[in-house]
Formats: structure tokens, sequence, C-alpha cells
């Protein structure tokens, strides 16, 4: 069994191979890179799909309601 030279087929697989690879690590480094960021930053990591921390209750209505009054 001798040695097959290599077709241009498989070359040029090969070099796309490469390329999609390339292609795909910069992606990850992207993703990575802007997690960092944003943790670093400390912004507040919610979706816009959550509830709002303030209330739209005034505060007066809200200690009568977590204290009812006791009837005699």
């Amino acid at each position: 069994m001798g040695l097959r030279t290599e077709h241009e087929i498989h070359g040029r697989r090969r070099s796309r191979n490469i390329g999609l690879g390339i292609v795909l690590l910069c992606f990850v480094a992207l993703v990575f890179a802007l997690t960092v960021v944003k943790v670093r930053q400390g912004d507040m990591m919610e979706a816009f799909d959550h509830q709002p921390r303030v209330s739209l209750i005034p505060a007066e209505a809200e200690d009568a309601a977590a204290a009812p009054e006791v009837a005699e």
C-alpha cells in the first residue's frame, strides 16, 4: 500500500472547516467578552418581563394593608 496523494476536494473541505472553526471561535469569544463586561459593570440583569421593583401603591396604603387593624 503506497502513499496516496490528497485529492483536491479534501483540501477545499479542510480549508472551509478551518475557516468555519475560526468564525465559531470568534463568535464564542465575542459572547464571552460581552458576558464579562456585563458582569463587571454590575448592571441589573433582568429581562423586560419582570415586574417593576417600584410599587405603584402609596407608602401609607402599603402600611395599612400590611398591618390590619384588630376589631374590638
